[in-house]
């Protein structure tokens, strides 16, 4: 008898651990199909997500190699892309109407910025946000006919990015400078929450509002004809941009 309930007890622990596996697997793969399968709906542009990793248990995870691509018409590869990203939410949540994420944090993005002067990629995908949303064009459920779960965010931080600059209409010269710390807070804190668009586009104008603060002295150097050459890595350099001028050839001119 001792011998039957130590095997049940064993089978039921294994069947815990597997479905515990199962849910795990299910919620990862239901996250990068949800951002791939919404995020192109509501851009107008490619969206993929290499990799997902939620904890059930503690609420931490990861996410590694998000990329946003650009719109019709731009030459660019990508408009941004994240290679690392870390998350923390609160597990009981996931139960409710309201998933509380309490912390999301992307590490190093790199941010094309394409611009002819008039218009931007950033600019582009934002309206296509817009448009995509406008008079409840927004899904509001899932493709299994579940409602859309709402968000609340409540600290949402981006550092160490840099911004690759493209001026199509110079040529296409280009620059890399970096991308200001963006922090965001308190996002659908209200009963209401945010749906997943409306933060996407909270994050998106952020973004885009600080690409092209950084961007305007790059862009104003570009069009005097300054050079930007990006540092060597293989000297421990980091976010390192140098400037060289036309400037320098005038110079050897007057001491001749």
């Amino acid at each position: 008898m001792k011998k039957i309930i130590v095997r049940l007890v064993i089978a039921l622990l294994v069947l815990l651990v597997l479905a515990a596996v199962a849910v795990h697997l299910f919620l990862d793969g239901a996250i990068k199909r949800g951002v791939e399968t919404f995020g192109p709906e509501l851009t107008k542009v490619q969206v993929k997500l290499e990799y997902v990793n939620l904890s059930l248990l503690t609420g931490s995870g990861k996410i590694r190699g998000l990329l946003v691509g650009n719109p019709e018409g731009y030459k660019t590869p990508s408009a941004i892309q994240v290679s690392v990203g870390s998350v923390a939410l609160r597990p009981a949540s996931l139960l409710s109407d309201k998933i509380v994420v309490e912390s999301i944090h992307l590490q190093g993005p790199e941010i094309t910025f394409e611009t002819d002067l008039t218009q931007n990629n950033l600019g582009k995908i934002l309206a296509n946000l817009n448009e995509s949303t406008a008079s409840g064009k927004e899904p509001t459920q899932t493709k299994e006919g579940k409602p859309t779960k709402k968000l609340e965010v409540d600290d949402f931080l981006i550092t160490g990015g840099k911004i690759h600059v493209n001026v199509t209409s110079l040529g296409g010269k280009s620059a890399t400078v970096a991308l200001p710390e963006i922090h965001l807070k308190d996002l659908g804190k209200d009963a209401q929450g945010i749906t997943p668009a409306e933060l996407s586009k909270k994050v998106l104008q952020a973004i885009e509002t600080a690409a092209a603060q950084a961007a305007a002295g790059a862009i104003a150097d570009l069009s005097k004809g300054a050079v930007y050459l990006s540092g060597d890595a293989a000297k421990g350099a980091t976010n390192t941009v140098n400037k060289v001028t036309t400037g320098i050839g005038d110079l050897f001119k007057k001491k001749k």
